[in-house]
């Protein structure tokens, strides 16, 4: 159990569970991709609501997920794809990876994530597609988004790192649209230790996206499925080592069974916070709609330029915090290319923080953390 003298940010919530499916592969003697991953891709396709709709092809990281995504949707250097600047540098390294061009759009402040009126003026000829961020594991306006690609001939590639689990209206995030990019690194939703996933209902894109994973080698997926190797095969594509391992999947299938306790510890402390801080007036809380909500992080506002006073006293009561993230156009790399203002980003980078949220934290470790902010609220104040 963690330790109260120092509460972390995030952790991956593990048990025995994990440790005995692993055991299970490991005394397989089949370790790589095989029979493990495919159950794993057929339990993510289950979860997202059909089987027989959703074609998963599961990766070795989110970040592969987004550049596997892209490279098979057929973005290609110059062309020019619509994202957040305030998203993790892996957002925006998967599009320079192909030597394609970030244009960085604005955010909402209620929800920090990509402003669709803003997006729409980004919009170029050489525009092939949009990258919106499901941030905080709350879901975009997906029926706005979807409208302004269909009527500009643009993918959507979906950056749902934080949003495994989230539901749009009737449907969960991954169910629907072009194609969605799930994370499964140590502290996301569910864990594989790493791993993350692509979501795609085009049969096409879906085979395309498991050779590209593998080498760009044919015919050979099915029979690592069935834990058998062929001698012969082909190389038909570029393509990468970016395919799952049994290890990592296995993980992954007990942390899935796991999700709906863990997801719903997450809400209670997260709503936990709402009413103890929606009446401070040093904070500002964002707009978090809990129903259906696959909760990543929990992320305030602090107003009057008092963030590092608030971090400060929060690490000296053994409390930490974060900033997720630094908007993308900040970084050497990034810069050259910002060519728009984006006042809203720049305002929130300036006030956000992520407070501690995992699945095992207990009911003292939050009371810690909301006394540690009163705390510092009432000295502030003085």
């Amino acid at each position: 159990m963690p330790d109260l003298k120092r509460i972390p940010v995030s952790q991956p919530s593990l048990g025995p569970e994990e440790l005995n499916a692993v055991k299970k592969v490991l005394d397989s003697r089949w370790l790589g991709m095989g029979a493990v991953t495919k159950e794993f891709e057929d339990a993510i396709a289950e979860f997202l609501g059909g089987v027989s709709t959703n074609h998963i092809i599961t990766v070795n990281t989110g970040t592969s997920a987004l550049h596997l995504a892209l490279d098979a949707a057929g973005i290609s250097a110059g062309d020019e794809v619509i994202v957040p600047s305030l998203t993790f540098a892996a957002t925006i390294q998967a599009i320079t990876a192909l030597g394609a061009v970030p244009v960085f759009c604005d955010v909402e402040g209620n929800t920090l994530n990509l402003d669709v009126i803003d997006a729409e003026r980004c919009f170029t000829p050489k525009t092939k597609a949009i990258l919106p961020v499901h941030y905080r594991g709350v879901p975009c306006d997906m029926d706005r988004i979807l409208d302004f690609a269909q009527n500009r001939h643009m993918r959507v590639i979906e950056d749902a790192a934080h949003a495994f689990g989230s539901f749009y209206k009737d449907r969960r995030i991954g169910a629907f649209g072009d194609l969605t990019c799930f994370s499964f690194d140590p502290i996301k939703n569910i864990t594989c230790g790493e791993g993350g996933a692509i979501s795609t209902r085009d049969p096409e894109l879906a085979d395309r996206l498991r050779r590209k994973r593998s080498l760009g080698i044919d015919k050979d997926t099915w029979s690592r499925y069935r834990n058998e190797r062929l001698w012969f095969y082909d190389v038909t594509e570029q393509g990468y080592r970016y395919h799952l391992s049994n290890i990592n999947a296995a993980i992954g299938l007990v942390q899935l069974r796991k999700f709906d306790v863990m997801n719903q510890r997450k809400i209670v402390i997260a709503q936990r916070y709402d009413a103890a801080f929606k009446s401070t007036s040093a904070i500002k809380l964002l707009r978090t709609p809990y129903e259906g909500l696959a909760f990543f992080t929990y992320i305030v506002r602090v107003l009057n330029e008092e963030r590092e006073s608030l971090m400060k006293h929060l690490k000296e009561s053994g409390v930490d915090s974060g900033i997720h993230y630094i908007p993308t156009h900040h970084f050497s790399f990034f810069k050259a290319f910002l060519k728009r203002p984006l006042p809203q980003t720049e305002m929130l980078y300036k006030q956000i923080l992520t407070l501690p949220l995992f699945p095992e934290m207990t009911d003292d470790q939050t009371d810690h953390v909301i006394n540690a902010l009163t705390q510092w609220t009432s000295h502030s104040l003085v």
